[in-house]
């Protein structure tokens, strides 16, 4: 997963090490991708952007200093050498946040000659249909029924439709994205929204309050998880891409650019211990208006980032998947599930607003009595059968899991109400929940194996109970959760990274770890006083990120590669829980530095 990120939060791209834009969803994170080489390996045809440079010898990428802009460095045999950067304009303009469904690259010539080629191929359909080209004077567009990508660029167009190789004697520009004429100099406009784009996210860094230690790492962490918000809605895509497997061959190829209710709240959380609050400000009036203001029911557990929209899986035959290896899925059948754990992760995620001074608007009564029918639902699903955390298709059981997490949603509504001057509700909803835990923890251990299993009356080992200190079900000393630690060691950990479970699914056998599972278990022996350890493994996880940072779902056992949808928010989300947990505080940092 050598792939570098840029974005927005309206649209994002993926590029590879030799700068070829090989993702991107036009105009918005769920959209077609105009660019979907990444899934249409080996050898696509068509379906990116890239700059071919003559006699290639090498290449070097980064993320410049605390943005989401890219540079790459392409060097020739000869030492000539040129730099191409990658960006999405984000900053304010006339008092709002100017962020357009728009990418912008420019090509800069460092030493020597170099000759190069602009190859841009976009296609759509999911890369059945080649687009129609009209041709202006320094623009053209490619047009497939009603979609329209439109190039304004300073390098002759005839140059880039027939793919002509010229000599780099100045910076060039391309401006790619929605039909609409650029009324300025492209070099002028591109150094300017450059500018202004660094600053953005510059100052956006620094009001994070990072740990001392890891900050480089966090600070990556934390920019990806707000270029997987669509700041449309408020929504939040749990990772930027479609059916990258977990595995080799695995099929377990997903569409993830939908918001989970789950995933979302976790990546709230994290960027709200960074002081990152307008996100969740901005999901939670996207849970109001596309969960809470439909007729309730039950909730499904991801939504589409846009109201409305189709979240039918299908099946692409146009995209031969990532390194050939499909199905190419667009949707997901998720949807349909019964996942019982979403209504504590949307009670969860909206808690914070209503204890924090520093927010212009915190929670208050009416938000409370719109948040209660989650509530009622959550106790009245907390012990049923569904598909649970990680979605089996092929089963359904009461998860322990989902059954704590409907008991957070009761528990922390009893305080919710208790805030707002409902001392009645609060009574009812503590009273509830206490009695609630009860039964979770009787029907959850385990009496022969000696530990909480992973269904209630079952007896299969899951790392996502690692998370039962944190919800607040038992306590980290808890002797019966110290017991489920000792088998989910045992069971679960593979060459020192943590599976989900271990046991056959509607696929196999799994055969890969789970990065935020790893994380989980740092956060574990960090609580239970293991330091050491948790920081060997901690450094060890970060090992395992790319060339810039980032971290795709999964890692294979043996070889330590990266699988799965990228960049993943929940990796990201747990790469920033740990290190907030392990990091010793700036006091001792600044003045203790041994």
């Amino acid at each position: 997963m050598d792939f570098a990120v840029i974005g927005n939060c309206t649209i994002a791209a993926i590029i590879n090490k030799m700068a070829r834009h090989v993702w991107f969803c036009f105009p918005r994170l769920d959209s077609d991708p105009a660019f979907n080489a990444l899934v249409n390996d080996p050898d696509p045809q068509s379906g990116f952007m890239d700059v071919q440079l003559d006699r290639f010898a090498s290449s070097e990428q980064r993320y410049l200093r605390n943005t989401a802009v890219v540079e790459t460095i392409l060097t020739a045999e000869d030492g000539a050498s040129l730099r191409i950067v990658d960006f999405a304009p984000r900053f304010k303009r006339f008092g709002r946040q100017f962020r357009p469904p728009m990418i912008i690259r420019r090509i800069e010539p460092l030493n020597g000659r170099c000759r190069i080629t602009v190859r841009l191929r976009p296609s759509f359909g999911y890369g059945t249909m080649q687009p129609n080209k009209t041709f202006g004077s320094n623009h053209m567009r490619f047009v497939s029924g009603a979609a329209v990508l439109r190039l304004t660029t300073d390098i002759p167009v005839s140059y880039i439709d027939q793919e002509v190789s010229f000599i780099l004697h100045r910076p060039v520009n391309l401006f790619l994205g929605s039909d609409e004429s650029v009324p300025e100099r492209p070099d002028t406009l591109a150094r300017q929204f450059l500018e202004e784009t660094v600053g953005y996210w510059q100052d956006w860094v620094r009001d994070l309050a990072v740990p001392f230690e890891w900050q480089s790492a966090v600070i990556r962490a934390a920019i990806t998880l707000k270029l997987c918000s669509y700041e449309d809605t408020g929504a939040i895509v749990a990772a930027l891409t479609t059916s990258l497997p977990e595995h080799a061959g695995s099929g377990r190829n997903w569409d993830y650019r939908y918001c989970w209710m789950r995933d979302a709240f976790f990546t709230v959380h994290s960027l709200n211990r960074l002081g990152a609050t307008l996100t969740m400000e901005n999901y939670l009036t996207y849970v109001l208006d596309a969960v809470l203001s439909t007729d309730l029911g039950e909730l499904a557990p991801l939504y589409p980032i846009v109201p409305g929209s189709s979240t039918e899986e299908i099946i692409s035959s146009g995209l031969r998947g990532f390194q050939g290896m499909g199905p190419v899925r667009i949707g997901n059948a998720a949807a349909g599930q019964r996942q019982n754990d979403i209504y504590g992760s949307v009670i969860l995620a909206a808690a914070q607003m209503f204890w924090d001074d520093r927010l212009p608007r915190p929670g208050d009564l009416s938000l409370y009595h719109q948040l209660r029918p989650i509530g009622i639902m959550a106790q009245r699903l907390a012990l049923e059968p569904d598909a649970g955390i990680w979605e089996y298709r092929g089963r359904s059981r009461p998860h322990t899991f989902s059954a704590m997490m409907c008991w957070a949603a009761v528990h922390r509504l009893g305080l919710i109400a208790g805030k707002v001057g409902e001392t009645d509700d609060a009574a009812q909803w503590l009273g509830s929940a206490m009695e609630l835990r009860e039964k979770i923890i009787a029907r959850a251990w385990n009496e022969q194996g000696g530990y909480f299993a992973g269904s209630l009356g079952g007896s299969e080992v899951d790392a996502a109970l690692l998370l039962m200190p944190e919800i607040g079900l038992v306590s980290y000393n808890d002797p019966h959760f110290l017991a489920t630690l000792r088998i989910i060691e045992q069971r679960l950990l593979r060459n020192g990274l943590m599976m989900r479970y271990a046991e056959a699914d509607d696929f196999g056998m799994p055969e890969s770890a789970f990065l935020v599972c790893s994380f989980w278990y740092v956060d574990t022996l960090v609580a239970c006083g293991r330091h050491q350890e948790a920081r060997d493994l901690f450094q060890r996880i970060l090992d395992l990120r790319n060339h810039v940072g980032l971290l795709s779902e999964d890692v294979a056992l043996d070889s330590g590669e990266l699988w799965g949808n990228f960049p993943q928010t929940y990796s990201m989300v747990g790469l920033i829980h740990s290190a907030l947990r392990l990091s010793r505080s700036w006091e001792e940092g600044v003045w203790r530095v041994s």
